[in-house]
């Protein structure tokens, strides 16, 4: 995980970290965490991974209390391949089973793939931030 997230990372020129430890603590072991999928192929290597989190009070990501939290990373070279659809059924249904009504994702201005994603998988623009725009489904209880 910690390879393909330094790899996107690397590629939009950021500086935030994207090493094992903090990839565990952020996405794996994060105390919000209501699930963290994986894709990998059949030759065993990791094609992305989706994480959703609830967002508690006073956030980090500024958004409502009690909303899901959704950030998708899948490697580069395999992107427009349905790993983002197959990564979002099942963060979808775990957002359901944890009784979610509402997932942001915030996406940065630059990431033409990344808000294309969203809004193909039902994501509105509910909010615009100087440097990232917020997406945001709305589930309807199934």
């Amino acid at each position: 995980m910690s390879h393909v997230l330094s790899e996107i990372l690397q590629s939009w020129q950021s500086d935030r970290p994207g090493d094992p430890g903090h990839v565990l603590a952020h996405y794996v072991e994060h105390p919000d965490s209501v699930a963290c999928t994986v894709a990998i192929a059949a030759d065993g290597n990791l094609k992305g991974f989706q994480s959703l989190k609830i967002a508690r009070p006073e956030n980090d990501y500024d958004v409502p209390a009690g909303w899901g939290v959704i950030g998708t990373y899948v490697k580069l070279c395999s992107g427009r391949s349905g790993i983002g659809k197959l990564l979002f059924t099942r963060t979808l249904d775990a957002a359901r089973q944890a009784g979610l009504t509402k997932i942001d994702a915030t996406i940065g201005k630059s990431n033409f793939s990344g808000r294309g994603y969203y809004s193909a998988m039902g994501f509105r623009t509910w909010r615009d931030l100087p440097t990232a725009t917020g997406k945001c489904l709305t589930l309807v209880p199934g």
